[in-house]
């Protein structure tokens, strides 16, 4: 039987980061990736930030500079907003897998592609047995000190360890077109109960003269992809004009949420496993690398202790909590404000932001990772954002969402 050090289950972004911290490290790493390649299918929009790009060295990847960006409500009244330069970046998405496993090669970890993580035994005190198997049905059987979690929103780690799942996966549904008739430098933005009920619609430049457009909803009996095609038509209103044929289609699951673990005896969730993803906007690039670098500095302290235990590799849980924890929990809770907000309330956000004064602080402190830091500006300087949830955003204000309201049995915007 084959035995590593570290058994890393996905070859995503959060997978190949701690599998190239750990390597450099000493430590002997394997990635095992369930499809035949690397960065394929692609996972989500790669929309990005400068800290992404730093995080993994990948300036080379990007395809696009964002400067602006356009919000439309139901009624396709919008607002646009406009920086000096660039504050986001649309990237080879699938280019950024091949490249953080490229990187994490170089420091020494192993890759193999089309192997699935089945199942584990982890019943002895020991490393634990991980039972693997090929698309060819062949089946491998791996002994690992650590196992990490890199396996996305289905995590099959996940569920073998019995570490909860999050209690909210959003489907997403999103297609490459190949001519664009919108800005090439601004992002668009489409809420609306009709089209996104849950989080909202996208429509991102590609660099090449196309888009991605899409959608992430909440799971009801309408599919993503129906709203997806009311967004198309939506949108091919506003251009006058029919977009042409897709030339790749993506489907996923975005995961919103906090899990109470991420860690267990000789085992770390990271990225979408952990549900490590931004409740406001679903993206989780940057938090997922961020907590995978934490997860390999408390993973090697653990590794040359000796002690991999439960209680040891708990202070993963600690660190990124520490870090990020606070924007996931007031984040989550304006989501909970969201998700009450009818087509009317959105029409009437859409015409509070219309404000000079509101469209300069959200240029001044919009921030793609940290979100919750623009929102609360926002709601500080406009008493007509209060107004839709007076009490609630008061409270939120005053002292975090631990001491605000509970929302949980509110109306809430439905899939319709």
């Amino acid at each position: 039987m084959e035995t590593v050090d570290v058994l890393v289950v996905g070859a995503g972004p959060a997978g190949s980061t701690v599998a190239r911290e750990l390597a450099a490290r000493g430590h002997d790493v394997l990635v095992v990736e369930e499809h035949a390649r690397v960065g394929h299918p692609v996972q989500c929009a790669g929309l990005v930030s400068q800290r992404v790009l730093d995080l993994a060295g990948a300036n080379s990847l990007v395809v696009a500079a964002v400067a602006g960006a356009s919000v439309f409500g139901p009624s396709l009244g919008s607002v646009s907003f406009a920086a000096d330069g660039p504050r986001a970046f649309v990237i080879d998405r699938a280019g950024l897998d091949v490249h953080l496993a490229d990187r994490a090669a170089n420091a020494g970890a192993r890759f193999r592609t089309g192997l699935r993580f089945d199942r584990a035994d982890a019943s002895a005190e020991g490393p634990i047995v991980c039972e693997l198997s090929g698309a060819d049905g062949v089946r491998h059987a791996i002994l690992a000190k650590l196992v990490v979690g890199a396996d996305g929103v289905a995590s099959a780690v996940a569920r073998a360890f019995r570490l909860r799942r999050p209690v909210e996966v959003l489907p997403a549904f999103e297609a490459e077109i190949p001519h664009s008739p919108g800005d090439a430098g601004q992002v668009e933005v489409y809420l609306g109960n009709s089209i996104s009920p849950g989080l909202f619609g996208w429509w991102i430049p590609d660099g090449a003269g196309g888009a991605r457009i899409g959608v992430a909803v909440t799971a009801g009996p309408v599919t993503a992809r129906e709203y997806y095609d009311r967004l198309v038509r939506q949108v091919e209103r506003r251009f006058s004009t029919k977009l042409g044929s897709p030339t790749a289609l993506l489907v996923s699951g975005i995961p919103i949420g906090t899990l109470p673990r991420t860690s267990t005896d000789r085992v770390l969730l990271v990225g979408d496993a952990a549900a490590q993803v931004k409740p406001l906007s679903g993206g989780g690039i940057f938090t997922g690398m961020r907590c995978a670098e934490i997860a390999a500095e408390v993973a090697d302290r653990a590794l040359r202790s000796g002690d991999l235990s439960a209680a040891a590799l708990a202070e993963y849980d600690r660190a990124w909590r520490t870090e990020l924890g606070d924007e996931f929990q007031k984040a989550l809770y304006l989501r909970k404000l969201f998700l009450r907000l009818s087509d009317r309330d959105l029409d009437q956000l859409i015409e509070a932001l219309q404000g000079t004064e509101l469209k300069a602080s959200i240029v001044a402190f919009g921030d793609i990772d940290f979100p919750s830091h623009v929102a609360r500006q926002l709601l500080l300087q406009s008493p007509s954002l209060l107004r839709l949830f007076p009490k609630a955003v008061s409270a939120w204000l005053g002292g975090g969402p631990a001491l605000a309201p509970d929302l949980e049995r509110g109306p809430r915007r439905t899939a319709q």
